[in-house]
This record gives C-alpha cells, sequence and structure tokens, in this order.
C-alpha cells in the first residue's frame, strides 16, 4: 500500500472524528509528524491503529454488547410455542413479583405469603400429573419451570417443589382415588398448601433402613410418635406428608395429617444460611391420631416412598440449574457495567476466563437436565440416571457461583447483588434430595453391580 493510500484510508477512517476535537489536538501535538509516522506503518501495523482509532472514535455506550442469556445451546428452541410462552410467563412472575422482594424476605427469614394467589394463576402445580385440574405437561417442561423460578430465587423453587412434588406427587403415586379427589384439586389452585416430611433429626440419608418415627394401628385410627426435620412449609402447610414405621409390620406407611390435628407441632427452623425464606419446621408427633381414612392407601413400603423421589429428584437437578443461571446472568450484567482502569472488567482476559468455566458448567448441566427429562417422558427414567444428574449439577454449581462470587470482589458478598443468596442457597441443594455421597453410590452400583451401601 502507497503512502498516499495509506494516508487516504486513515483519513476515510477519521470521517467520524470530532473535528473541533482534532483542532485542539492539532494545538497540543504536530499533526503533521503523526502523518509522517502513519506513512511508515506496514499494513499490519495500520490495521491495528485503525481498529483502534475505530474503537476510541465511537461515543461511549455505542458499543453493542451481546444480551445476557444463559441459554447458551439454545434448548429453549426444542420446546413447542406454547411451553414456550408459559416459560416466558413464569419468567416475567418472577422477575416482576419476585426478584424485587426475593432479598428482603430472605435476609429476615420470612415467607410472602402474598405472591401465592399470584402464583396460582400461573397453573403449574401438579404439571405432569394427568387430572385433578392440573395442566399434564411433560416432565421437560416441568423441569423448565423449576429453573426459572430457582434462576431468580431457590427458596420459592423449594416451595414450590415440595408442594407440587413431593406433597401432590405423594397423593398423586401413593394415594387412593378419593384422597386424589379432595386433595389434589385444591392444591393445584393452591387454595391448600402441602409439606413433605420424611428426613428425621436422627435419619438422613438411612431413611430407606429405617425411620425413627413410628405408627401402629388402633382399630380405625393409627397413632404417630416421632419426629421429623427439615420439613419445608410445614410451619403453614394445610397438609403434611407424614412417613412412618409400622411397628407391626416394620414397613413404611404414609399419612395425611391436617394442619391442627392434635399431638401435631411444627416449630420454625432459626438461623440458616441457606434458603431463609423456606419455612423449615423440626415436626414432634406425641401420640398423633391419624384415621384409616388419611393413610395413604397405596403405599406398602418404602418402595413406593422411593417412587416419590424418583419423580422430584431431576427436578432438583433442574434446580441447581436455575440456580447456577440466576448466578451466571447476573455476574455477566455485573462485569459489563463494573469498570476498572477505564474499561468494563467484562473486556479484562482472565474475568472472560471466569465467565466461559461458568457457562461451559451450566450448559453442560443444562443439556444433562434436558436429557434425564426426555427419559422421564419416555418412561426410561430410572434412580442411577436421576442420581447422577443430582451429584453433577449440585457440583458444578458450587462452581459457578463461587466464580460469580468472585468476578463480582467485594461486592459479590453483598445480598443487592443477588449472587451472595445464590451462593448460600447452593449449599442446600449440595445437600437435599440425596447426598452427593449416597446418590453417587447409587450411580457406582449401576455401573460396576457392586453394591457399596453400608
Amino acid at each position: 500500500m502507497s503512502f498516499f493510500s495509506k494516508i487516504k484510508q486513515t483519513i476515510h477512517l477519521m470521517q467520524d472524528i470530532d473535528l473541533d476535537a482534532l483542532g485542539k489536538l492539532s494545538q497540543k501535538v504536530d499533526l503533521s509528524e503523526i502523518m509522517k509516522t502513519v506513512g511508515e506503518l506496514d499494513d499490519r501495523q495500520l490495521a491495528g491503529l485503525m481498529r483502534m482509532l475505530k474503537h476510541k472514535g465511537g461515543k461511549k455506550g455505542q458499543h453493542k454488547l451481546p444480551p445476557i442469556d444463559g441459554d447458551f445451546y439454545d434448548l429453549a428452541l426444542k420446546l413447542t410455542p406454547q411451553q414456550r410462552e408459559l416459560q416466558i410467563k413464569v419468567r416475567n412472575f418472577m422477575e416482576d413479583e419476585i426478584k424485587p422482594i426475593a432479598n428482603e424476605y430472605w435476609n429476615k427469614a420470612e415467607f410472602p405469603f402474598q405472591i401465592i394467589p399470584k402464583m396460582a394463576e400461573l397453573n403449574i402445580c401438579g404439571l405432569t400429573y394427568e387430572g385433578y385440574g392440573t395442566p399434564y405437561e411433560t416432565y421437560v417442561m416441568e423441569g423448565i419451570i423449576a429453573m426459572e423460578l430457582a434462576r431468580v430465587d431457590v427458596s420459592i423453587s423449594t416451595f414450590f417443589g415440595v408442594h407440587s412434588g413431593l406433597a401432590m406427587g405423594s397423593i398423586y403415586i401413593c394415594g387412593s382415588e378419593e384422597q386424589k379427589q379432595e386433595w389434589l384439586p385444591k392444591m393445584a389452585k393452591m387454595e391448600l398448601i402441602g409439606a413433605f416430611g420424611l428426613t428425621e433429626p436422627d435419619v438422613g440419608s438411612a431413611v430407606a433402613g429405617g425411620l425413627g418415627t413410628t405408627c401402629r394401628q388402633e382399630g380405625n385410627e393409627w397413632v404417630l410418635n416421632g419426629q421429623k426435620k427439615w420439613i419445608g412449609n410445614a410451619t403453614f402447610a394445610d397438609v403434611t406428608i407424614i412417613w412412618a414405621r409400622d411397628e407391626a409390620s416394620d414397613q413404611v406407611k404414609g399419612f395425611l395429617v391436617r394442619k391442627g390435628n392434635p399431638g401435631f407441632k411444627a416449630e420454625k427452623i432459626e438461623n440458616k444460611m441457606a434458603l431463609r425464606t423456606v419455612q423449615n419446621a423440626l415436626i414432634t408427633m406425641t401420640d398423633c391420631r391419624i384415621p384409616e381414612s388419611d393413610r395413604l392407601q397405596k403405599c406398602d413400603s418404602f418402595k413406593d416412598t422411593a417412587k416419590v423421589l424418583r419423580m422430584t429428584r431431576a427436578g432438583v437437578a433442574w434446580q441447581a440449574v436455575g440456580c447456577a443461571r440466576g448466578a451466571y446472568e447476573a455476574a455477566v450484567k455485573y462485569t459489563k457495567k463494573r469498570e476498572q482502569f477505564g474499561k468494563p472488567i467484562a473486556s479484562f482476559q482472565l474475568v472472560q476466563n471466569h465467565l466461559v468455566e461458568m457457562v461451559a458448567n451450566l450448559t453442560a448441566m443444562q443439556t444433562m437436565c434436558f436429557r434425564l427429562s426426555e427419559l422421564q417422558d419416555e418412561g426410561l427414567l430410572t434412580d442411577e440416571h436421576a442420581s447422577l444428574a443430582k451429584v453433577f449439577c449440585s457440583m458444578r454449581t458450587r462452581d459457578v457461583v463461587s466464580q460469580a462470587r468472585e468476578v463480582m470482589g467485594g461486592n459479590g458478598i453483598l445480598l443487592e447483588y443477588d449472587v451472595a443468596r445464590f451462593v448460600a442457597d447452593a449449599e442446600a441443594i449440595y445437600s437435599y434430595e440425596g447426598t452427593k455421597e449416597i446418590n453417587s453410590l447409587i450411580v457406582g452400583r449401576a455401573i460396576t453391580g457392586y453394591s457399596a451401601f453400608v
């Protein structure tokens, strides 16, 4: 390229530059010397100068940034238009109704009861159940909704999962037709709220080996004694599903314990570091009498309880995806606005490396859960399928939220930036619905043929 060609190309590039500013610059520097220097540049150097001038020449804010979206592989494209519409409907609800109050209620460890009627309007409870006023959608869609809820607030997602998945699911799978007709339509409308009592103070991962809570039949009644711990929604639920060991047969049975039942006491667990909005309870049952009509008629052993857990475990994996996605998207938004050394930190190499690792983990989690839910829709889901997703997603979520906090620096520990809440809530996801160790042993047994359970 000739000297004059280079000058012409440079002048063409400089057409967008403020001429008044250029005039002021000429008073400070020798422009002829600059032009001479430009003429001595080779093509590669000139191209670099042009890129630099083009970047600096624009006004602040003109640089077009890509949208912030954690669905890097566009899995939403696999949804039907109706499903996509429902996803957006749930997202809008969470953004408009929950996000503005999420940190406040999390910090106070209180539940925003005023959101229940608005949430009921979404018509998403018991999404995969057929009949009883439920929408009857796919497990893929149920997973997407769990993700959307957790993307904004894991506590609200947990409240919903306990009610719609564990409580309603127990009745749907283990209840008689009369019990389904009595409870499910009103629970689908969120006129009645449910809780699920399985875990105990001294029995968590070992529930399959024997519950401490007992039941014994006396005529047409059952007498329950024992304690349950970490029972979400139990402080205010209209019905709590209680699982107990039959003293006569040593088999597990399920019961519908109604609000206000004598001998049933639910005390709120205080001072939690995670899921603070969720109202977890320590339940104590002292000669709590339940009529035979409120015993789940299709539960004869822990195998029936396990059917409920298998059905809902995929939802917990999706919940982990939502937690990670919320933290990732908050981090990307922050790095685009936060400036250091005169530029957004999103333009720094090390920050971009963190973001890439985060979106890689998030994308792996999303695609795994999507296939998991497809297997569930196809009737092919196994315990090891659900357990592998729970193990992987709960671990990777920890990584994602940690890196999100890291790119935010000191601001990452402030609630106002949301990520601190995701960091804390990820710890609860890591533990409930089967610890990493228990789920790992389920998968290990499947791939080796040997059981390592003690």
